[in-house]
């Protein structure tokens, strides 16, 4: 089959070519991947650097692929065959106290797709049953786009406890996970100020903050009256302190992203006299894919797919990852 192997670290070390083709163990599926999307984590992976420095080489890249299970492993319902499925790439352990509870993201144990395992840049890709999730009216290029970057904002927001009393300030909001993040909160009625390094569309009651930096964030931060939430997902270490710090009594901070800058510096005793919290939110719940393919489904919310490059181009790509139309980049492998 054809896929996109990392066979040493940096791009140059990305080549598309021909491999075995898997097969489906107990438990598992194969699937004929028709889309899957390129995310930071892939590049992560291929510079060896941050969460990227778990996977061993030469791994297939993808983290989120979509496409049509054509053969099952031994235990998986019959019935699933031929169904239109889009993968969660966090594979929980399935053993764990958090994963009987039904909170699969805090699982310890997780891998990931693309990381500890061979990824959907390819032709087929095999996966635990349980995390190829129906997409049901879906097309492949929508459903890779949801299904990685909206779950972990729904579970960012479920951790913030966010209601439509409350007033949000989403940072990074120029992205992908900052436009889910915008539109989440839009939906939930809460009142919302984006916060980006540049300007972005404008949308009917959202506040817009344009800072290059952190430091100009804080300042223009600091005119503003207090928060209630703070969702971060840039990454950026001063972007995350300058969200804290415009917290109000109580204020509630989620960061989504860690893989940019990670030396973080807070005020103490701010955090500790106002009664702040702080969380990280790395991925999500299965309950959280449903909510967010449920949501995509019936037009709630609405992935951005910035552009679509074919299989064989994806070195190229990646090169071009940071200056892509705002959106999701996906790649079509059939």
């Amino acid at each position: 089959m054809r896929a996109a192997q990392l066979q040493a670290s940096g791009l140059e070390g990305l080549r598309v070519g021909d491999i075995a083709r898997p097969v489906p163990g107990s438990g598992e599926v194969l699937i004929a991947v028709e889309a899957v999307s390129l995310n930071q984590l892939d590049l992560n992976v291929i510079a060896g650097l941050g969460p990227g420095r778990a996977a061993r080489l030469p791994r297939v890249l993808g983290l989120d692929p979509a496409g049509i299970i054509v053969e099952l492993g031994e235990g998986v319902d019959a019935r699933r065959l031929g169904q239109a499925v889009v993968v969660k790439p966090n594979i929980p352990c399935g053993d764990c106290a958090r994963c009987a509870m039904g909170h699969e993201a805090d699982c310890p144990a997780q891998s990931v797709l693309g990381v500890h395992r061979d990824g959907g840049a390819a032709e087929f890709v095999v996966v635990p049953a349980r995390n190829a999730f129906d997409r049901h009216d879906l097309d492949a290029a929508t459903a890779s786009a949801t299904v990685h970057s909206l779950p972990i904002v729904i579970n960012a927001f479920d951790a913030a406890a966010v209601t439509a009393a409350d007033r949000v300030l989403v940072t990074g909001a120029g992205g992908t996970l900052g436009h889910a993040a915008v539109a989440y909160a839009r939906h939930l009625g809460a009142s919302v100020v984006a916060a980006s390094r540049a300007e972005l569309p404008r949308l009917d009651g959202v506040e817009q903050i344009v800072a290059p930096d952190a430091a100009r964030l804080a300042g223009r931060l600091a005119d503003l009256d207090a928060f209630d939430v703070a969702i971060d997902v840039s990454g950026h270490g001063g972007t995350i302190a300058a969200g804290v710090a415009a917290l109000g009594w109580g204020g509630r901070a989620v960061f989504c992203s860690a893989s940019v800058d990670a030396r973080l510096e807070l005020d103490a005793r701010d955090l500790y006299l106002k009664r702040k919290q702080l969380r990280g939110v790395a991925s999500a719940d299965d309950e959280h894919v449903r909510r967010a393919l449920r949501h995509v489904q019936n037009g709630t919310i609405a992935p951005i797919i910035g552009s679509r490059h074919p299989l064989d181009d994806i070195v190229g790509a990646y090169r071009g990852f940071g200056a892509s139309p705002r959106g999701k980049v996906v790649i079509d492998v059939v």
